[in-house]
């Protein structure tokens, strides 16, 4: 089997194939890995975006569509797609421990360093053996239609790490829309606070992706999200989740920007 690192567009299925679309994320994760690796401790945090908004959209994208395919045609699908979804769990679990550890400190540079290795583990994993595997069962029709598929989930997925989320349906599925919502809105405050000119405003922007933050871990709870995982990714989640949280992130993610925008415009 040829893997899709070495195959051209054509023999992938065309511009809108599954496979396509995959090797395209995968050369500009491999960029932003190198940006990563070569940036200061400071320039990491914007780089870290770019990643998160590119890897967790195709890695949801991936187990709400693709990984069922390759269950249901091939024989060893089960095996196969259960060792990538242990690898996204694993990135899942290392960027949320981010969040706790501070700027150009030993643990975090670990972290880093794993989360890099991870990554980079499943694109061989993905382009070696997974693809080339679909790539023979089934045909080019197939691939574009998931290709389209694909494509409509990656834009509409969370865009951050849920590690307690399972990674299969129908559990990622209704996490869909809500923590969608609060992962981009939290995008969307993170970018406007890194670009460094929100001056006074740079305070209640913290606070609120820190209220988006909480809220999109207190979503991760809710028993129905976890239905269909596999014992091999579940994380246990803590007791007493603060279902107030929802509602309260929800507000902020509405409030914050129009008040932003009003200060702009006085």
């Amino acid at each position: 089997m040829r893997s899709v690192a070495d195959q051209s567009v054509a023999e992938l299925g065309g511009r809108l194939s599954v496979l396509t679309r995959q090797k395209s994320d995968h050369v500009e994760l491999d960029g932003l890995l190198h940006r990563l690796s070569e940036s200061s401790h400071e320039e990491q945090l914007p780089v870290l975006l770019d990643l998160y908004r590119l890897v967790f959209p195709h890695a949801f994208a991936e187990e709400s569509v693709l990984w069922p395919v390759m269950r249901r045609v091939l024989p060893d699908g089960e095996e196969l797609t259960l060792q990538v979804e242990q690898e996204h769990q694993e990135v899942n679990e290392l960027v949320t421990g981010l969040e706790d550890l501070a700027l150009g400190t030993p643990e975090r540079e670990a972290a880093l360093e794993r989360l890099a290795e991870v990554l980079r583990e499943d694109v061989r994993d993905e382009e070696d053996e997974l693809f080339p595997r679909l790539q023979q069962r089934v045909p080019v029709t197939q691939l574009r239609l998931l290709g389209i598929a694909w494509e409509v989930v990656s834009r509409i997925a969370p865009t951050r790490a849920h590690p307690i989320v399972a990674r299969r349906p129908p559990g990622n599925v209704i996490a869909a829309l809500p923590l969608s919502v609060l992962d981009r809105s939290r995008d969307r405050l993170d970018a406007l606070r890194l670009r460094g000119d929100a001056g006074p405003a740079d305070e209640a922007l913290h606070s609120a992706t820190a209220a988006l933050t909480r809220a999109a871990h207190a979503v991760e709870h809710h028993p129905a999200l976890r239905r269909g995982e596999d014992p091999s990714t579940r994380v246990d989640p803590k007791p007493g989740t603060p279902w107030g949280l929802i509602g309260a992130g929800a507000l902020v993610a509405v409030a914050v920007p129009i008040a932003l925008v009003r200060r702009r415009r006085r």
